[in-house]
């Protein structure tokens, strides 16, 4: 219930903050690395932009990134590895990319549940698109055991996230094997976002800014990504993430998998 003061309101704690609060404090035990890059994106948009004008429909750039993402992943499983234990690790065959989609919910937008798009690394950007597109049109209501939830003591919730966190057949099923946070998408401009990631490896989207660039030896006017990887140091050493990183560098700068990069240029990776 809201209670109006003097100056200033009280309105009750949305309940699906407690889930997010609560994963934060596990994310919180892991040995994080991160990485910021610029990307330049000047291609990937001229061939978003071109196939809105040829179709009408606007591509998600989210789906183009969760698309490069998946498809460097799978270039070496380790990238997405859950430990198991003290001395093994879970390698996935498919990377089930999740992706968090605002959804209003009670009057108020927030991101409730992560969208799990399954076996990005077997999809093209369109499938992708149309995935996200499907959830965030879709009509929302609370989870029924949210209330539940919230009323367990903080103890318990957050044990049930470290026992998620420890068993990667659980947190793939729930949760996928990696994640895209598009902060970006809410403004335009260069600027980088430092989650708290609870997977091995996140990719955090952020601003977009025009800069000059060299291209074929000529000072142009280029578009930049800010890309921040978050990966767990635990399973990723540096040579394998230096790898990761110059892929997704190349797929995202190609406009790998858009509608028009393939009749101009094979696929990098």
């Amino acid at each position: 219930m809201k209670r109006k003061r003097t100056g200033y309101e009280i309105v009750p704690f949305p309940r699906g903050r407690h889930a997010i609060v609560d994963s934060m404090i596990q994310a919180q035990r892991k040995r994080v690395a991160h990485a910021l890059l610029e990307v330049d994106v000047t291609e990937a948009r001229r061939y978003l932009g071109q196939h809105r004008v040829r179709t009408g429909e606007s591509l998600s750039f989210t789906a183009f990134i969760a698309a490069c993402l998946a498809k460097a992943v799978d270039e070496d499983k380790h990238l997405h590895a859950y430990r198991k234990g003290r001395n093994r690790l879970v390698l996935f065959d498919d990377v089930d990319v999740s992706v968090l989609v605002e959804r209003e919910v009670g009057g108020e937008r927030m991101p409730l549940l992560p969208l799990v798009i399954r076996r990005a690394n077997r999809k093209t950007v369109e499938e992708i698109h149309h995935e996200i597109r499907s959830s965030q049109a879709r009509e929302v209501e609370e989870p029924r055991g949210m209330w539940l939830y919230a009323a367990l003591p903080t103890f318990i919730r957050v044990l049930f996230w470290r026992t998620l966190n420890r068993n990667p057949d659980l947190m793939k099923r729930v949760a996928g094997t990696v994640s895209v946070s598009a902060l970006g998408m809410f403004g335009r401009g260069a600027g980088w976002g430092i989650p708290l990631p609870l997977y091995t490896l996140a990719l955090t989207v952020g601003g977009i800014a025009e800069k000059p660039g060299v291209v074929d030896g000529q000072v142009q006017v280029r578009e930049y990504l800010s890309l921040t990887i978050s990966m767990d140091h635990d399973v990723i050493d540096g040579a394998p993430a230096a790898r990761f990183i110059r892929c997704l560098k190349e797929l995202v700068e190609s406009g790998s998998g858009l509608p028009g990069h393939d009749s101009t240029s094979g696929d990098t990776g």
